[in-house]
This record gives structure tokens, sequence and C-alpha cells, in this order.
């Protein structure tokens, strides 16, 4: 049994965190950190876990858990490390942007592996500390990664991804209030998107020669959660080449898997699963890749990181679903 310590423990991705690891077999929650909340019930705030802990928010660290999970807004978790120093056998999962470019960040001394297990699982296995990918970064990267591993991303990527308006956190702003996000859709960041650095390493992992622009229109959805991406570019391979490429790059993945037929949110939503779908339509392949963003693009990869790299299951806790509707 492994000790688990979540920081910035009061958001949208902590809560997520709070409900996998309460059911983990092999994790026991040491705290939950948050100075805002501090000595209030874990449930006044994440309301469906009344009845199902008794956990208090603390405002104190335990420096000495074997893992800490970081939920804090961009650039403030190197901030964090800075000011709270982890014993050397505490495994760090950090769920910013903190450390995701340069394919092996350091950070006083620790080194952070990007932490997309379809792409490094075996690093991960043998990592101390992981910088969990973007929920953006992860839909797309499953759809395109399998093309550039065969070398077959030889034009200009154009990409369309709608996100609930969870991967915007839970501190209220103009674009996230009911009034707003109900019945309206908006583009935002576009072509400037922050998880564009990470999914062009990742690629250049794959087929190094690649130079091609990844155009990325980022949209708001007026829906909680999820991730609906579309992807298309030319190719001269076949659907049959394409879907077998598909096929072969993630048949040891429990979480991706190529599906027959048109994909929606709901057969994704509370899962850990990304669904992917491979047509070609003339001279074009369309992929369309879905998640949770909160899961599979957050908590849920997280956990999926943290079973690797204490050598348990890769599945263990995360096979969960909360309903079809």
């Amino acid at each position: 049994m492994i000790k688990a310590g979540i920081i910035g423990s009061a958001g949208y991705t902590a809560g997520e965190l709070i409900r996998i690891l309460l059911q983990h077999p092999e994790v026991e929650i040491d705290f939950c950190f948050s100075t805002s909340q501090a000595r209030k019930a874990v449930y006044a705030v994440h309301q469906d876990l009344v009845g199902q802990t008794d956990l208090r928010f603390s405002d104190k660290v335990n420096l000495a858990v074997d893992v800490v999970f970081l939920c804090l807004g961009h650039g403030n978790s190197s901030k964090f490390l800075a000011e709270n120093q982890f014993a050397s056998h505490t495994k760090i999962i950090d769920l910013s942007n903190d450390f995701r470019l340069g394919q092996g960040a350091a950070f006083q001394g620790r080194t952070f592996i990007y932490g997309l297990p379809e792409l490094n699982g075996s690093q991960i296995r043998e990592a101390h500390n992981i910088a969990n990918p973007g929920c953006f970064a992860t839909a797309i990267q499953l759809a395109v990664l399998p093309l550039a591993k065969a070398g077959l991303l030889q034009d200009e990527l154009h990409i369309h991804a709608l996100t609930g308006s969870t991967g915007a956190g839970q501190s209220l702003s103009e674009t996230t209030h009911f009034t707003w996000r109900n019945n309206n859709v908006s583009i935002y960041k576009a072509f400037k998107h922050q998880h564009l650095g990470e999914i062009g390493e990742s690629i250049g992992q794959l087929q190094a020669n690649f130079s091609q622009p990844i155009n990325f229109l980022p949209i708001r959805g007026n829906f909680a959660r999820g991730i609906f991406a579309s992807v298309y570019m030319n190719t001269s391979a076949s659907e049959t080449e394409l879907k077998s490429l598909y096929q072969d790059f993630y048949a040891q993945s429990p979480f991706t898997h190529l599906f027959e037929g048109e994909i929606h949110l709901k057969q994704v939503v509370n899962t850990n699963n990304c669904l992917l779908s491979v047509q070609k339509i003339d001279s074009k392949i369309l992929i369309t890749s879905v998640i949770d963003n909160l899961l599979k693009g957050a908590s849920g990869q997280a956990v999926q990181n943290m079973n690797l790299i204490f050598g348990f299951e890769e599945t263990l806790g995360l096979k969960l679903k909360a309903g079809y509707f």
C-alpha cells in the first residue's frame, strides 16, 4: 500500500483523483492540501463524495509520501516545488504544463518524463517524476502518432477540437459562466494554443523530419466534460493500410482503441478511454479522437502513470464508468 498526497486538491482534476484513489486497492490518500479549504471536509467541496470519505483538507504537506500529485495552475508547480522539498523517494506527477517541454525536463535535480503511456510507456516505468500531458495534447497526439511512426506526416495537419467547460478549471471567468457558455460555441487561441509545443515534440520523437504546419483551432463547447477532436490531411495511403497502422500501434494500449463507425463523446465520458475513428475520404485521412478531458486528459492518465511507475497493473483502479447517459 502506497501513500499519496494531492496538492491543490479543491479543483476539478483533484476531485477526479480523489474519486479514483479512494477506490484504488494499492493506495491510501495521506493528505489533500488546500490553503483555501483547509480543515473543511473534502465532501463539502467534492459533494458527490458524501458518505464516501471522512478526509479533510489540510494546510500541511507530508514531504515523505510515496507519490504526490500536483494539481496546480500552470506555472505554480515549479514554484511549489521550490518551496517544498519532497523526500528523494517521493514520486512526483505534475498535471500542469511546467515540465512538459524538453523531453525530459529537469528541475532541482529531478527529471520529468513526458507521461503519455502510449508513447513513452517504457520510460515511464523507470521514471521517478512525470509531466502529465495536456488534455488537448492527449487527444490530438493519440490521433496522429501512428502516422508519425510510419513517417506518413508529409502534409500540414488541420485540427478542430471542442472541449467542455471543465477544461477551463473551477475558477469562474467570463467564458465559463453558464449564461455565456450555454447554447454557445467559440474559438480561442487560434493556431497559438499552448499544447502545440508538446504535440510537436512528440511527433518529432517518432518522425524527426516533420516540419509541416499544425493548424489547430481549439473550440469551447457548450457541455461540461469531454474533448472531440478531428484531424485531417492529405495522404496517398489506403484506408486499409491506415487502419492497420493504428491497430498495430495501439495493440498493447489498454485504454486507446480504434472504433469502426462514428464515435461520440458519450462513449468515453467518465472513462479513461480514448476512441479513434480512421476514414479515408477522397485524398484525405480523417481521424476523430474522443476523450474525457478530466480523466484520460488529466487525472485518469495521472493514475495510469502512477500504476506504471509502481509496477501495478496499468488499468488498476481505472476501469470505471458511471453510466452511458
